[in-house]
């Protein structure tokens, strides 16, 4: 029963502490958001407490090609 709780708690708390680093990072403050920006906030947000021991998560978006004339 302990671990249906616990769980559950840890999970919530990591990804606070990733929100967190997402807001000092200023992640929400830009208006014009492109895929890579939204993948890394995301990213961010996923490895939570990590991004206070060096790692700092980043998103490419591949090139979209131009259409053909």
């Amino acid at each position: 029963m302990r671990g249906r709780v616990v769980l559950p708690t840890i999970l919530v708390i990591w990804l606070l502490i990733g929100l967190l680093a997402a807001v000092q990072r200023g992640y929400f403050s830009d208006s014009d958001q492109n895929c890579a920006d939204i993948g890394s906030t995301l990213v961010t947000i996923g490895v939570g407490p990590l991004n206070y021991i060096g790692v700092n998560p980043t998103v490419e978006c591949p090139g979209l090609p131009e259409p053909s004339e």
